[in-house]
């Protein structure tokens, strides 16, 4: 993942919501509070491709239509 791509995934607000749900996972599997930044880099390096594969689909673009040749 680019930085461009991270910072791109921190702005955004659902993106955020799963950080902190990470977060409160793995703070209670470890017994204590491990830190949003831990836990953004973590969902950052193991879920964020998913995440965005499923909620920021590519875009395919479509064909150009090509205008009639004038006559």
């Amino acid at each position: 993942m680019t930085n461009a791509s991270a910072k791109k995934l921190l702005k955004n607000r659902e993106a955020l919501e799963e950080i902190h749900r990470h977060l409160w996972i793995e703070s209670e599997k470890a017994g204590y509070d491990i830190g949003f930044e831990k836990a953004s880099v973590d969902w950052l390096e193991k879920f964020s491709k998913a995440w965005m594969d499923y909620h920021m689909p590519k875009r395919k673009s479509s064909p150009r239509k090509r205008s009639a040749a004038k006559i």
